[in-house]
């Protein structure tokens, strides 16, 4: 089972998708999308977008924001996380420009390239991510 897939896909950056260990502040799976670069050796997030997998009724998942850094611009958002207390903290503004932000990037995404990049790459590996996605 796959918890990162690197697509590389010049002349764009490398772009990252990875499932991570922790629960996101609805308690669903979080995956973190993420184009890299790199600055004095080290990686930079151009952005990142973190995300819960939210799967109801058997439809198809659905990923909602609540996280976004981008690295060479200093910035870091959140629209809802949990606070010590373990109460929700949510902005409902910060959501609606997450969501946006992402529907972009996808169109973005999709005509760079990335889909068909991402098909290019070797069959056991593509299986690999299609099925860890199916088993959560």
């Amino acid at each position: 089972m796959a918890d990162c897939i690197s697509i590389d896909n010049e002349p764009w950056m490398r772009l990252v998708i990875e499932v991570l260990p922790e629960r996101g502040p609805d308690g669903h799976v979080v995956v973190s999308v993420a184009h890299y670069g790199e600055q004095n050796s080290d990686a930079m997030r151009d952005p990142e977008m973190l995300f819960e997998v939210v799967e109801e009724g058997g439809g198809q998942p659905e990923f909602w924001p609540f996280y976004f850094r981008n690295d060479y611009a200093g910035v870091e958002q959140w629209s809802r996380r949990r606070d010590e207390a373990g109460n929700l903290q949510c902005l409902p503004r910060g959501t609606r420009d997450l969501e946006q932000f992402a529907e972009m990037w996808d169109r973005n995404l999709r005509a760079q390239g990335f889909l068909e990049a991402f098909r290019r790459r070797k069959c056991g590996q593509t299986e690999s991510f299609e099925n860890s996605r199916e088993g959560r």
